[in-house]
């Protein structure tokens, strides 16, 4: 299992798989041929169906300012439905052809090939290997991390914290219009703002999260800087259960650190064993994933026991199946912004279930993440980020009637 790192990456929305893994990789063709006289980038799968919406062109024409972008809607059966075909071409030698898949959080793989990402960090390939070690040796889930993670882990995710702040703080200060044909209002700063007559305590709570959510996730739509947790699309939910939970609760940096590596422990099995791709298995694998990281890490932070911290973890994805990632007119915006405040406030819920009925489950936390991997499998690729079915295919021929 890979370095914690992986989870984590900042860049700019507002998708991971369509313009951070593309801005890599297009990074990576510049670095290997900085002497080409003309690149051709074609885009399959979801980077094509949805690529013109998410700002794909644009994320790696910034590297590769010439770069000649084709969308390729008709090819099929790709090794995956993030794939992107690099043809270099320069004068007196045949043009090379590379071909890289952005499969989720940013992260890329070319074709056939291996990279530093690639080597394993943790010994492990389940959670619950993992949780036997910590009963074995009586650890804590975070010393358990850093038993594998080297020591400069902890300056890293205070980096990726850092960044989250910053863009929840610049959300809710924004106003105006988001950009794409929907026109959406941005709303994070007036949930920040208003406040209901006699408000409780538990509307405040619920309306500061959201807001908090919102202001992320509006910040990434507007194609500014996000840290993927675990996706792009998904960036609202951990940064605002835990900016809530520190400039709301007072509880300090230091544990928020490791409330996030906890969380990106859990999303570190994800990704090893289904996948955090909306293109690949719906938005179970964006949403689910980022609800059940953000539930883990914030029953560390509370205190809970190893195995209150996993039902809360499985309890997240198990209410998040067979979620569709349909995304409107092919934006992340409608219906992923409220996603994220609703899977931020389901996760609050989740700890508290587990808090008191851990000792009851029947369910593991792999197996959920297998069911999902399974059920992302089998959901027809209309709604994998395609924009051809749901939400988006409802939306758009009631716009067209």
């Amino acid at each position: 299992m890979k370095s914690l790192r992986s989870v984590y990456k900042v860049g700019h929305g507002p998708s991971s798989s369509h313009t951070v893994g593309p801005y890599n990789a297009a990074l990576l063709i510049k670095e290997r041929y900085p002497d080409y006289d003309r690149i051709e980038v074609t885009l399959y799968g979801s980077l094509a169906y949805t690529g013109e919406g998410h700002g794909t062109g644009k994320a790696i024409c910034s590297v590769i300012p010439d770069a000649e972008i084709l969308f390729d809607t008709s090819t099929s059966d790709l090794p995956f439905p993030n794939t992107m075909q690099f043809r270099i071409f320069r004068e007196g030698s045949e043009p090379v052809s590379v071909r890289i898949f952005s499969v989720g959080g940013g992260s890329i793989k070319v074709e056939n090939e291996s990279s530093q990402d690639d080597l394993d960090v943790y010994p492990h390939s389940s959670f619950a290997e993992m949780l036997d070690e910590c009963s074995r040796d009586s650890l804590t889930l975070m010393e358990f991390i850093m038993r594998y993670e080297d020591a400069s882990l902890r300056d890293y995710l205070r980096e990726i914290w850092h960044a989250m702040e910053a863009c929840v703080e610049r959300g809710l200060e924004t106003e105006g219009i988001l950009p794409g044909e929907l026109h959406l209002t941005r709303k994070a700063r007036l949930l920040y703002t208003k406040r209901c007559y006699n408000e409780s305590s538990d509307v405040t709570m619920s309306r500061l999260i959201a807001a908090y959510a919102y202001a992320a996730s509006e910040e990434n739509a507007s194609e500014n800087i996000v840290v993927t947790a675990p996706t792009c699309g998904s960036c609202g939910v951990i940064p605002a259960l835990f900016y809530y939970m520190t400039h709301d609760r007072g509880f300090p940096e230091e544990e928020i650190i490791d409330a996030l590596a906890v969380a990106g422990l859990i999303g570190n099995v994800i990704r090893t064993n289904a996948s955090i791709s909306g293109a690949e298995c719906g938005c179970q694998a964006e949403i689910g994933s980022a609800c059940s990281m953000a539930a883990g890490g914030l029953a560390y932070l509370y205190g809970l026991s190893n195995a209150q911290i996993e039902y809360a973890a499985e309890i997240a994805m198990e209410h998040h199946l067979g979620l569709t990632c349909d995304p409107v007119c092919g934006l992340v915006q409608i219906p992923c912004i409220e996603r994220n405040a609703v899977a931020a406030m389901r996760a609050m819920s989740a700890v508290n279930i587990s808090r008191f009925l851990a000792e009851t489950r029947k369910i593991s936390f792999d197996d959920i993440v297998a069911t999902m991997y399974q059920t992302g499998k089998d959901m027809d690729e209309r709604y994998r980020e395609t924009s051809h079915g749901g939400l988006a295919a409802l939306y758009t021929s009631r716009q067209s009637s």
